[in-house]
């Protein structure tokens, strides 16, 4: 999702409607304002692009200097000061500081995990337990924070679950019919046990999501796989938990929590003169 897909207005529109009507009853048309826009917490930051182009969007002409970039790592300090129109900097206020706090949010927890399974070979992935409308600037935030991102959609991977098991009577029809469909796209399927992992390698799957196994069955199905197709695990991460997960061989660890469950970062937005 590029900045100029980003439907702005719509979201502006949800919170301004026909007009700001405090801003519009106590500040005279055509003041300006300097504002600095302050991170409140250690965190990494992400979306000070995004920040830029709501106040643009409301004031073509006003100033944006940021001080720092996405993906910093940074300690509480000012992050960006921006200059322009009162009403239009009061207007887009809380866009800018939910979208910069919620994926500033993303990006940080993101770290936490990164940092969680450092000197293993495990790769942080998320989901596609994202905010609807907002998955492409989600997983951007994920990037940012030192993970990588698992498919966009449905559209640009396989992924072989439960669900389509049930429907077509298993494991070795799945992965076939899969394998003939789309023969360049690698074809991954969810395995519950280490029966399913056998059998998952036996149809040829290119890599191989171990659903909710503790860590000793996480074990056994690296011994099982030996390098014959990559290991996913996923299910129930936790930021105590994965470093032992990582630490059993597997290649990826999928979380949903990066995207539905990070608390956003805490930042603000004030007037300076």
């Amino acid at each position: 999702m590029e900045l100029t897909t980003v439907d702005l207005r719509a979201w502006l529109d949800e919170d301004v409607g026909d007009g700001d009507l405090t801003s519009h009853a106590v500040i005279t048309a055509g003041t300006r304002c300097s504002a600095s826009l302050l991170l409140k917490e250690p965190g990494v930051v992400y979306g000070l692009g995004l920040v830029e182009a709501v106040f643009r969007e409301l004031d073509p002409d006003c100033g944006f200097e940021p001080s720092v970039a996405d993906g910093d790592l940074l300690d509480p300090r000012e992050l960006a000061q921006v200059e322009g129109d009162a009403r239009a900097i009061l207007a887009g206020e809380r866009l800018a500081l939910n979208l910069l706090g919620s994926l500033s949010g993303i990006a940080t927890l993101t770290r936490h995990y990164v940092d969680a399974v450092e000197g293993t070979s495990a790769v942080i992935l998320d989901t596609r337990k994202t905010t609807p409308g907002l998955r492409a600037l989600e997983k951007r935030a994920v990037r940012a924070g030192g993970g990588a991102n698992h498919r966009l959609g449905l559209y640009d991977a396989i992924l072989i679950k439960d669900n389509h098991l049930r429907l077509v009577g298993g494991i070795r029809p799945a992965v076939a019919r899969a394998s003939a469909a789309a023969s360049r796209v690698p074809v991954e399927v969810e395995c519950e046990t280490l029966a399913e992992v056998g059998e998952a390698l036996e149809a040829g799957a290119d890599r191989i999501l171990l659903d909710n196994m503790p860590v000793p069955r996480l074990v056994d199905a690296v011994a099982l796989v030996a390098g014959r197709a990559t290991l996913e695990a996923s299910g129930g991460v936790t930021l105590d938990t994965v470093r032992a997960i990582a630490q059993t061989g597997v290649d990826f660890i999928s979380i949903g929590a990066l995207t539905h469950s990070a608390r956003s970062l805490d930042v603000s937005l004030e007037v300076i003169a």
